[in-house]
């Protein structure tokens, strides 16, 4: 099995739709274009920004295909196969191998409520059934539970199959934790762009953050000043992605939000599929203003 080493931004990317709630294919693949050309480290289909819920599996299936035929090999794609249950997630994982991906992205189950042994266990069944790199996600926001990291450790030090976290906390105690018990391992990656510069200060490789949708090259060039000792630079741009941050996915719908910013930078986002509703136009205001701001950093 080939690991790919996960070290910079990786980009969990929307996915266009029409407004009959089709995918538009064509514009998931100008979408691509758009974040490998802004630099990005590897691309994330299928996530929480990919609306991965709302999609039935012949279509998780389809998106990926897209994407790892339009990467073609210059960054890695990592599939999000998360799901409510051990089953499909082992299915979900299955189908992204079989398409060609490089590692999977897979969430916590959601929705019932489970011990941190259930969580495990739920981990230890998918490293067995499938031959695949696999990073754990954590991201209590949406599955209202956190994943301590003492479990991250038994499942890093048992599978070597496991070569990254995805830490969506926003908890830098959690996060310097993680990098204390993992970090020499596997790759920390911050979840939430508010805490990219302080997860690579902690020891961290990088992040999968939802701004890099609008704004690849602004914080690809968080990380490249960072490797490059270039600190002030680091924490100015910082600052402005946290800004962006700040406007895209905590005054609106991120979802909606993210993609009504693609519209608007030319690319087609489309629409997210319902019940999430697209923004009014009276929101818009908002994003045009932080589309210019994105533009003179």
């Amino acid at each position: 099995m080939s690991k790919p080493i996960l070290e910079g931004v990786f980009v969990p990317h929307i996915t266009p739709f029409r407004r009959n709630g089709e995918i538009n294919e064509n514009a998931l693949r100008q979408c691509v274009q758009f974040w490998v050309e802004g630099g990005l480290s590897g691309l994330v289909p299928c996530g929480s920004n990919g609306e991965a819920p709302y999609l039935l599996r012949e279509e998780r299936k389809r998106v990926i295909e897209i994407v790892v035929d339009e990467v073609n090999g210059k960054v890695p794609v990592i599939a999000g196969t998360g799901a409510i249950g051990t089953r499909e997630t082992i299915q979900l994982t299955e189908d992204a191998k079989s398409i060609g991906v490089d590692a999977a992205l897979v969430v916590t189950p959601f929705y019932y409520k489970h011990s941190s042994k259930e969580i495990r266990d739920h981990y230890s069944a998918l490293l067995e059934a499938v031959d695949l790199p696999i990073v754990i996600y954590n991201v209590p926001k949406f599955t209202r539970f956190s994943l301590e990291p003492s479990v991250v450790y038994e499942l890093v030090s048992e599978y070597e199959n496991v070569i990254g976290i995805k830490d969506s906390s926003g908890n830098l105690s959690q996060l310097a934790e993680l990098t204390r018990l993992v970090g020499d391992k596997v790759s920390v990656l911050a979840g939430t762009a508010d805490v990219a510069l302080s997860t690579l200060m902690l020891g961290g490789k990088g992040a999968v953050i939802a701004v890099a949708n609008v704004a690849p090259k602004l914080c690809n060039a968080l990380y490249e000043n960072f490797k490059e000792g270039k600190f002030e630079d680091s924490s100015k741009l910082q600052g402005h992605i946290s800004h962006i941050n700040e406007v895209l996915l905590r005054r609106h719908n991120q979802l909606s939000a993210i993609k009504a910013a693609l519209n608007m930078k030319g690319l087609s986002g489309g629409y997210p599929r319902k019940p999430t509703a697209p923004l009014e136009e009276n929101e818009k205001k908002e994003i045009k203003e932080i589309l210019n701001v994105i533009e003179v950093c």
